[in-house]
């Protein structure tokens, strides 16, 4: 099937088996290979990618689906030259080892911060009415579908926490 997605800006005009993963569409046809394949069944998040902004497991998604979509992946997330804050923030407070879910993890808080900014409540909010606050366990709790096998969890949630800071 012929779809048509914009990946990182750029319109990216793709023929596809309509069984293709959006995760198997980037990787494999756009030679996108930020988004990593941990565990393929949405488990893990190695793949998150933001899809029109919002965060999705791109292993769960079909590529058909996102015809006219926008899609941001981790390259299309700061340059070498000029990281995103939450890339600075990542490598300021040691947030990875082996960094194979780092990509996933940081398209996971980019995501999540925008919630937050939209007002959306989650599970660890003692009020649901009341405007979201980033304490530690808020942070778990939002980040809570992203594995990391290192176990840098601490220093994640200090990067995503020094990094909301300086978004605001």
């Amino acid at each position: 099937m012929r779809t048509t997605i914009t990946v990182n800006g750029e319109a990216r005009s793709l023929d596809v088996d309509p069984r293709t993963t959006l995760l198997d569409a980037l990787r494999e046809h756009l030679r996108l290979t930020g988004s990593k394949k941990g565990c393929d069944h949405g488990q893990c998040g190695a793949c998150t990618v933001l899809v029109n902004g919002v965060r999705i497991n791109s292993c769960l998604s079909l590529a058909v689906m996102h015809d006219g979509d926008e899609v941001t992946t981790i390259e299309g997330i700061g340059t070498p030259e000029r990281l995103h804050p939450l890339q600075k923030a990542f490598l300021e407070e040691d947030a990875f080892q082996c960094g194979y879910c780092t990509p996933g993890q940081i398209c996971s808080a980019l995501g999540m911060l925008s919630e937050v900014e939209a007002g959306w409540p989650s599970q660890a909010a003692a009020d649901v009415a009341a405007p979201p606050s980033l304490t530690g366990d808020e942070i778990r709790e939002r980040m809570s579908g992203n594995i990391c096998r290192c176990s840098a969890y601490p220093q994640i949630v200090e990067a995503i926490r020094s990094a909301a800071e300086e978004l605001a």
